[in-house]
């Protein structure tokens, strides 16, 4: 029996985060549907998960389709087929090197930000002060930005696929000496409309784990200092993590034969 303790309370505290997660998601997603609505805060939210997060989207898409294009030409030079090189680009990253990696760029500058803001609320008492005023927390902290980062992944990833493509654009174009209008015919002949739309499709997902992750690591935040600094922490790894499980579920719900 001493033996066994430790796994039971291993799996006891599992199946309590599960259900503490679960009740968090089921009320968060109800107050998301339900007025009263926050259009300000909504407003702000929007701004600060989308249009502060361009930046660093950007050139992380940039940089990764240049680097796509070079790796690809390397490799498909050995088989002559570096007309291939276009497919492959705009393939990639629309279905996966986009919403992925834009996705753990905004989970480390989003998600870090929504727990380390509320958990500083729930520490210094400002949550229970907003219960006292008559305000739901989560309509007010948790439901905007839920909304937000449902509805700004996707225009960030759609962002991320264009820049992601021009960026191997330039590569092909002025460095391996790529036709120009070539090189754009072959990009737009081979991409179809379910590559982009199931970019978009796991961004919308993405957004909301990362925003879901952010404020419930936020929200059940103890200890001070030291317990908001763990629950960024935990924010970011879990949103990371579920962003890469789910890719795999999405991906598997619209590529699999």
């Amino acid at each position: 029996m001493p033996i066994l303790q430790p796994i039971g309370r291993t799996f006891l505290a599992f199946l309590e985060t599960v259900g503490r997660l679960s009740l968090f998601t089921a009320i968060s997603t109800s107050h998301c549907m339900r007025p009263p609505f926050y259009p300000r805060l909504l407003l702000r939210q929007m701004v600060d998960i989308g249009y502060y997060s361009m930046p660093v989207v950007g050139l992380t898409a940039i940089f990764t389709g240049m680097v796509l294009a070079l790796q690809s030409y390397t490799g498909f030079a050995r088989f002559s087929a570096e007309s291939a090189i276009p497919n492959v680009v705009v393939v990639s990253i629309t279905r996966e090197l986009g919403p992925v990696l834009a996705g753990l760029m905004v989970a480390g500058r989003v998600g870090a930000s929504m727990a380390a803001e509320i958990g500083t609320m729930r520490v210094t008492e400002q949550i229970d002060a907003l219960d006292t005023l008559a305000t739901n927390p989560f309509k007010y902290l948790v439901a905007p930005r839920l909304i937000a980062g449902i509805a700004m992944l996707p225009i960030l990833v759609l962002t991320a696929d264009i820049i992601g493509v021009f960026g191997g654009y330039l590569v092909s174009v002025f460095k391996l000496g790529f036709n120009p209008s070539l090189y754009l015919k072959n990009t737009w002949d081979f991409m179809e409309a379910l590559d982009v739309i199931s970019g978009l499709v796991k961004a919308s997902v993405f957004g909301f784990l990362i925003t879901l992750m952010g404020c419930y690591h936020g929200y059940n935040s103890r200890g001070g200092a030291q317990g908001v600094g763990t629950a960024t922490t935990n924010a970011v790894v879990s949103a990371s993590v579920l962003i890469l499980s789910s890719n795999y579920l999405i991906t598997e719900l619209f590529f699999a034969r």
